[in-house]
């Protein structure tokens, strides 16, 4: 599975950007798509994950702030963010994989990564 992501950018604090992840090669060997990100000295963190269900979940910190979702006829996914913070800065990935039971995400292919910053 490849995966090409875009739409990064400069927002001021309190605005919106749509990240977009295009997939290509063998979709049919995931059952999910999450996008992480990765500030500079920190963990690359997961900030939500969608089934091929449909099924999102999203850590407490961009809860109701983020949406994920995807265009399974297109083969790709999004990540809506909008009330952006300067804390959200950070470089953003999308991955593919595989959503275990218990709501496991294990993510077996990356995207290159593109970069949001939040200032004003």
């Amino acid at each position: 599975v490849q995966l090409q992501a875009s739409g990064g950018g400069l927002v001021q604090p309190g605005g919106s950007l749509r990240l977009s992840c295009a997939a290509s090669g063998s979709i049919a060997s995931i059952n999910a798509m999450g996008w992480y990100r990765q500030a500079p000295e920190k963990q690359r963190e997961l900030m939500a994950v969608i089934t091929s269900g449909g099924s999102a979940n999203y850590p407490d910190s961009v809860k109701g702030r983020f949406t994920i979702s995807r265009d399974n006829a297109r083969n790709t996914l999004y990540l809506q963010m909008t009330s952006l913070k300067p804390e959200d800065a950070a470089v953003y990935y999308c991955s593919a994989g595989f959503m275990a039971i218990g709501a496991l995400y294990y993510p077996n292919y990356w995207g290159q990564g593109t970069q949001l910053t939040v200032s004003s």
